[in-house]
């Protein structure tokens, strides 16, 4: 609930749905082998939410335990069947709140492009022994910079 969040913040970003397994092994996958297990791709907004009061200068420990502010997100429809042709890096994002603000972005300001964040995910994991499964969401970080929000706000995202 906002009510009670410390961050009030929204983020816009982009979800991965696996359609298939991507299991751990040595070598790391690259980003056309994780891009073929993804099923759908869906906008989403992310409310994240902290432990701490100031989370901003607890450290990275601190955050990690703190599930990197992790919290809730909307997911929304699948995206038609031709979004593997859209550049998503370059794809613009527009975000706004109550129709009283109005914020743009793209998927570069996710590690330079949302599929280099997913990539990274899926390594990292993989390095843990940690599977991706079929129907796992994914959502690779914020494409705007984090909207403040307050409770009974509307946000919505244009991707």
């Amino acid at each position: 609930s906002l009510a009670t969040s410390k961050m009030r913040v929204a983020e816009i970003e982009f979800a991965f749905r696996f359609g298939r397994e991507l299991p751990p092994r040595p070598a790391p996958y690259e980003i056309a082998e994780v891009m073929k297990a993804v099923a759908t791709l869906h906008p989403a907004i992310e409310i994240p939410d902290s432990r701490y009061d100031d989370f901003c200068a607890v450290g990275a420990p601190q955050l990690i335990a703190d599930n990197a502010c992790a919290n809730l997100f909307v997911i929304g429809e699948a995206a038609e069947d031709d979004w593997r042709g859209v550049d998503l890096a370059k794809h613009p994002v527009v975000a706004s709140v109550s129709e009283r603000s109005q914020h743009s972005g793209s998927g570069a300001a996710v590690l330079g492009d949302p599929r280099i964040a997913l990539t990274w995910l899926v390594n990292e994991l993989s390095g843990l022994g940690i599977a991706l499964q079929p129907g796992q969401v994914v959502i690779t970080g914020t494409c705007v910079t984090p909207i403040s929000v307050e409770a009974g706000d509307e946000v919505t995202g244009d991707l």
